[in-house]
């Protein structure tokens, strides 16, 4: 939601942050990555009002911030500037900057005002929009999965994990839940939960992962998907700056090392009535009939968003089998080799759990694809068949479009995307997909040099 009257959030920031000097004016693009400029505090009164301006052409950037001039929000419309309006309760201090620096969220309105269809979280504005014309609320919780790294690469130009902040050493092994991998990091882990509450980010759960100096951490449930997202967009922000102050890198790419795990975004969906009762509630730990009509939902249509999903050439570097990555919409209590879980809970937190993503997704774009296939399944009742048992990458032939051009194609021509995303946005993010693609596919890598040079 936009803020009407500006005047008590810039009086809190200046009254509890005094020091304050810059805000960083953020707008996440369609990669998710923010992008914006730095304003004195003076000009901030100025932002409110609708006097930050930035390009059409920021929702048709590659993530080389290139320009898909195919999108024509670039010459074709003179790369036209649109005001972009605060997000209320995003005016927040930098706590890994100087006590100079706050920042600020934004959402970008068209020349009248109205939403501007290439802003991914008007997209997910959309599709909550269809859940309260039937009385209903999503509940949504974000887990994502980094990576710390070295800022010095390997002598073959490679990254690399850091060197242990308390032993020194340089660990490649592959582990899980390991409580001397969080030990060894406890006090970058820990700047990060203080930056988050500094933030108003509610994290919870912080694990070590598979991967050497990989980290999971589960922000909280929220019903209010809009703000759940803005907080994923915040964190990961967040989640590097910490890092560049311990010394680190961090990151957020799907498949950073070709042998390693790698990282996901993890989100837990329920719905809430009018009265405030999740609809899947169920003493059964399968779930109510409710419950498989958003399940079958889910998987009739994630063939359609896989794109959404995997949104770069590396995202597709995840999809193997037998690393916790699905290769088909399955579905099953307690089972993590599935698409779509149904975790352990209580029968009132019952819940489903959409685990196909990388970490590098948008997380408005992820939600809104998520939640527009839970709708899709409750309004047409869809079966999701019988939940799958046992190893999921056995005998279970994979059915995802696991390849950056056949996603591109199940998402441009599909009809539940163009009815759920709308065609403008369905046919944007397809073309600046498609234009990531081509300028890829142009490079020459190493790999094809130590491969073809001598045998060509």
């Amino acid at each position: 939601m936009a803020v009407e009257t500006p005047i008590s959030e810039i009086a809190a920031l200046r009254r509890e942050h005094p020091a304050t000097r810059f805000v960083d004016i953020l707008l996440a693009d369609i990669c998710g990555v923010p992008r914006g400029k730095r304003v004195t505090i003076e000009e901030l009164p100025g932002v409110y009002e609708g006097e930050f301006l930035l390009p059409g052409s920021m929702f048709a950037l590659d993530v080389q911030g290139g320009t898909i001039q195919e999108t024509h929000l670039g010459f074709d419309e003179g790369d036209a500037d649109r005001a972009c309006m605060p997000i209320e309760g995003t005016l927040l201090p930098v706590p890994w900057c100087s006590g100079e620096v706050a920042q600020l969220q934004v959402t970008m309105r068209d020349r009248d005002r109205s939403p501007f269809f290439g802003d991914p979280r008007h997209v997910l504005a959309n599709v909550l929009k269809r859940f309260r014309s039937l009385g209903l609320t999503p509940v949504v919780a974000v887990e994502l999965e980094f990576y710390f790294l070295d800022r010095e690469r390997t002598p073959q130009g490679r990254i690399q994990p850091p060197r242990m902040p308390l032993t020194g050493r340089r660990e490649f092994r592959t582990q899980i839940n390991s409580m001397v991998d969080l030990n060894e990091y406890s006090s970058v882990l820990a700047d990060i939960s203080a930056a988050c509450t500094a933030q108003k980010i509610p994290s919870g759960t912080a694990l070590a992962e598979y991967g050497p100096g990989q980290f999971e951490v589960n922000l909280h449930h929220s019903a209010d998907a809009l703000r759940a997202c803005d907080e994923a967009i915040r964190f990961k922000r967040l989640v590097r700056g910490v890092a560049t102050r311990h010394g680190m890198e961090a990151t957020f790419m799907a498949k950073p090392y070709a042998e390693m795990a790698g990282s996901g975004a993890h989100l837990h969906v329920s719905v809430l009535d009018e009265s405030g009762r999740n609809i899947f509630e169920s003493p059964d730990a399968g779930g109510n009939e409710t419950l498989h009509h958003a399940i079958g939902g889910l998987a009739e249509t994630m063939n359609d968003v896989m794109l959404v999903l995997a949104p770069t050439i590396n995202s597709y570097r995840r999809y193997r089998p037998e690393a916790y990555v699905p290769l088909n919409p399955s579905w099953a209590v307690n089972n993590r080799g599935t698409a779509l879980r149904i975790p352990v809970s209580s029968p009132v937190n019952r819940r489903v759990e959409h685990r196909v993503a990388g970490a590098d997704a948008n997380p408005y774009l992820l939600t809104a694809a998520v939640l527009a296939g839970i709708h899709h399944g409750l309004e047409r009742k869809i079966q999701p068949g019988p939940p799958l048992a046992g190893n999921a990458y056995r005998d279970h032939t994979p059915s995802l479009p696991l390849t950056w051009p056949e996603a591109a194609f199940a998402f441009e021509r599909s009809e539940f995307v163009k009815d759920y995303f709308g065609p403008a946005f369905q046919s944007l993010f397809a073309t600046t997909r498609r234009g990531e693609f081509r300028a890829f596919e142009l490079n020459v890598s190493p790999l094809e040099y130590e491969w073809y040079v001598t045998t060509s």
